[in-house]
């Protein structure tokens, strides 16, 4: 069985001052984020600003960051589009930076059947020879996949895991519930982690690793060797961490706090902007209170 981890990073992508891409930082955020507690890390997903990335920007972003970690952690490369051909064009190329697998967002604002979701993921598992991991988040983009419909898609051999994010635990019930055992469904929010591992998920996909992946990482560990109440504890005291680092579109609060804790990665391009001065208070509030500022 392919073994992705439980802690991965979905990685923001670093800018300069002239909002080009900073590949010498990508590589070192991504060794910090490995000597952190991270098992692995997705790279141009929607964290790191994938609909504002170049096909060539996340080709070059790929590269860099199998330089800096190839061996020490999994380089998962963000392939998805709202186009199918596209999509598969990408993730071919994608395979030659020498990542270790693809996530695939589904294709956003078209609103595609369940039909149209199937093809589509079995046309980009058909085009790479690396394992694939469906990423649902109906809240960016409109859509949903039904665990019905990812029943049909794991049956293709090289489809292996799941991004769920629809924030329907229910939901993330029945998924596991109708997957393969072996296969890896994933939290993708860092606040529903530990109500998803308690219905069979595996690990999380987080944003807060960034920042916390020590814990992070411990939380679940402890979780899944019984340590119940311990997790829960760790659970109660990122709460905060994960809800401001929501408090306006992702990836803005976790680039904020980044900045601040003296990781520069620079701003978010358009049509994400800063965080307001009154977003900044709230995520020093929080950042002190975790001592971590």
């Amino acid at each position: 069985m392919v073994e992705f981890g439980r802690v991965l990073t979905a990685m923001v992508t670093p800018l300069n001052e002239e909002g080009g891409i900073d590949y010498e930082t990508a590589g070192k955020l991504a060794r910090r984020l490995v000597e952190n507690g991270s098992d692995g890390m997705v790279v141009a997903g929607t964290t790191g600003e994938s609909p504002t990335l170049s096909e060539e920007e996340k080709l070059k972003l790929f590269a860099a960051v199998v330089e800096a970690v190839g061996g020490r952690a999994v380089v998962i490369a963000g392939t998805g589009t709202n186009n199918t051909q596209k999509s598969v064009e990408l993730t071919k190329e994608a395979e030659k930076t020498g990542v270790d697998g693809i996530m695939a967002v589904a294709p956003y604002y078209n609103k595609p059947p369940q039909e149209g979701l199937y093809r589509h993921y079995r046309a980009i598992a058909e085009a790479t020879s690396l394992p694939v991991m469906v990423y649902n988040v109906p809240g960016r983009t409109a859509v949903n996949i039904s665990p019905a419909t990812m029943a049909r898609l794991a049956e293709v051999d090289n489809i292996i895991a799941l991004k769920e994010a629809s924030g329907d635990l229910n939901q993330a019930a029945e998924m596991v519930r109708v997957l393969p055992k072996d296969f890896l469904v994933y939290s993708g929010d860092d606040s529903m982690t530990l109500p998803m591992l308690s219905v069979g998920a595996v690990g999380i996909v987080s944003v807060a690793s960034h920042l916390v992946g020590r814990r992070i990482a411990s939380m679940i560990n402890d979780y899944l060797q019984g340590a119940v109440e311990k997790a829960t504890r760790a659970h109660n005291e990122l709460l905060p961490l994960f809800k401001a680092l929501f408090l306006t579109t992702n990836p803005i609060m976790v680039k904020a706090a980044l900045n601040l804790l003296g990781v520069n990665v620079g701003s978010t391009r358009l049509p994400l902007v800063e965080a307001t001065a009154s977003e900044l208070d709230a995520l020093k509030e929080v950042l002190r209170g975790l001592g971590l500022l």
